[in-house]
């Protein structure tokens, strides 16, 4: 069933199937949109793909179109009930009940979801340390927050962005305006693609995001106190930084993900 504007307000009356703050529900009302959404993710028939969060099944009524096998996963049961009526005709999709951080993910090749922004970065972890052989993953999240992925500088930068950076590349695609959306969010959305290059060393990309994690604890204190910390022992901090030529003084967003990725290394 195609969810639009003229029909959302009746589907939701009749399915008592009213959006949830809780799960940070807020269904895409805009067919055109959801095409553009799936369109990123250059579905084959022989894919194994995988969909978080589909509420009234905006993007899964278009994913079952592509003839490819779908799993869709939504935390809230009032979902999974309305989406085994309105999409009983498609033999080429499996739906789950259950939080997606509690669902292997490793046989998926390809992800999509709409994330709520309460275990947006969650998730985005999740899927990156363990659907290992997912090789695109196109996701949705508040615009506000996109940052915290793409940029690998600043005040937004991070570990997730380290890891992302380190196993694939991130591309913005567009925004999705808050009117496409019922209820209207706060915020506008931003739709974005990580593709994933599984030639990368995995192994230790996860390793760098822990330490990664680590370092950024303190943003305000230097590499070296960080470093120190993470290492008990500053002589063994300033031999790691004199090793990689990174200035003590150096703050943990002014580290490049390929540089965390050698400090990972050395201090293996």
């Amino acid at each position: 069933m195609e969810i639009n504007r003229s029909n959302i307000l009746e589907i939701v009356n009749k399915s008592n199937a009213k959006p949830d703050k809780d799960y940070g529900q807020n269904f895409l009302i805009e067919p055109e949109i959801c095409k553009r959404i799936i369109a990123l993710l250059e579905i084959d028939k022989t894919d194994n793909v995988l969909e978080i969060g589909p509420g009234l099944g905006s993007l899964t009524n278009f994913l079952c179109q592509s003839d490819a096998n779908i799993t869709t996963v939504d935390i809230d049961r009032r979902m999974i009930d309305f989406l085994k009526l309105s999409l009983c005709d498609y033999s080429n999709i499996t739906l789950i009940n259950n939080d997606i951080r509690k669902v292997p993910v490793e046989t998926y090749n390809k992800v999509i979801a709409n994330l709520p922004y309460n275990i947006t970065t969650e998730t985005i972890v999740y899927l990156l340390r363990n659907a290992i052989h997912a090789n695109k993953i196109v996701l949705m999240c508040q615009s506000e927050t996109f940052a915290h992925f793409n940029d690998v500088s600043g005040k937004e930068y991070g570990p997730v962005s380290v890891l992302i950076h380190l196993i694939g590349t991130i591309k913005k695609a567009f925004v999705v305006k808050a009117g496409s959306f019922y209820p209207v969010p706060k915020c506008h959305s931003t739709v974005f693609v990580i593709d994933l290059n599984r030639e990368k060393d995995f192994n230790q990309a996860i390793k760098t995001h822990e330490i990664a994690k680590q370092l950024f604890l303190n943003r305000r204190k230097t590499i070296l106190n960080n470093l120190t910390n993470y290492l008990g022992s500053k002589d063994k901090a300033v031999a790691v930084l004199n090793k990689l030529n990174i200035q003590q003084n150096t703050r943990p967003e002014e580290i490049k993900p390929e540089q965390y990725y050698e400090l990972s290394q050395i201090i293996d």
